[in-house]
């Protein structure tokens, strides 16, 4: 059984991670904005704060075998890009604050490789509405987390699409920088499969400060 903290775990990924870890035994600590959204669990306990409170966010991961972050401000919320560009540095140096040994940040896809050299967020394909949130995760990625060495970190790119209907299959395929797709060309991933992915890596580490991705 693990201890870890899980920052967003009211959002669509991190609810989903956090269904797998609570029934896989795991210990979670939910960091939320809204603690009457997280279900009753004996293996849960909630935390309402924010994220760019560092030295909140630090004394609650003391202790912690890992941080899991499925923070996001929201893709429709107008200030997604300086909210991220702002608070996920602030979360890297929580978890350097708090001593725990191991940071997972639920990724974006931006920044895969359709083909060499081409980014997925420079093909055009992305809808105008999420550019800035897309871009802004990937410039944390590629211009501040590649550089961090003080803690082993894992940046993890779900598939181009989250299934509408998806279910947890267990059968998936793990990348590292290039999108992954299937017969038809399609990029995709159900949140229940990513969910196992990434506690599957909890569990079992097998990447170390660097990025990863899934598809079927």
């Amino acid at each position: 059984m693990k201890n870890v903290v899980l920052i967003g775990a009211t959002g669509f990924v991190g609810s989903a991670i956090l269904n797998e870890l609570l029934e896989r035994g795991h210990k979670v600590t939910a960091v939320v904005r809204n603690a009457s959204k997280l279900p009753k669990h004996d293996n849960l306990t909630a935390k309402e704060e924010d994220v760019a409170n560092v030295d909140a966010i630090a004394k609650i991961a003391e202790g912690k075998d890992a941080v899991i972050s499925a923070y996001n401000p929201g893709w429709t919320n107008p200030d997604i890009k300086r909210l991220t560009e702002v608070n996920y540095p602030k979360i890297v140096e929580a978890v350097k604050k708090s001593g725990t040994p191991r940071l997972l940040i639920v990724g974006g896809a931006g920044s895969l490789f359709v083909k060499p050299g081409l980014r997925l967020m420079d093909t055009g394909a992305l809808p105008a509405e999420i550019i800035d949130g897309v871009r802004s995760l990937a410039s944390f990625y590629l211009d501040d987390l590649t550089k961090e060495n003080d803690i082993d970190w894992v940046f993890f790119s779900p598939a181009g699409m989250f299934d509408t209907e998806g279910k947890k299959t267990g059968k998936f395929r793990i990348g590292k920088d290039d999108l992954i797709t299937d017969a038809e060309g399609n990029s995709h991933i159900s949140v229940e499969d990513y969910a196992v992915a990434m506690v599957d890596e909890l569990e079992k580490p097998t990447h170390h400060k660097e990025r990863f991705t899934i598809g079927y």
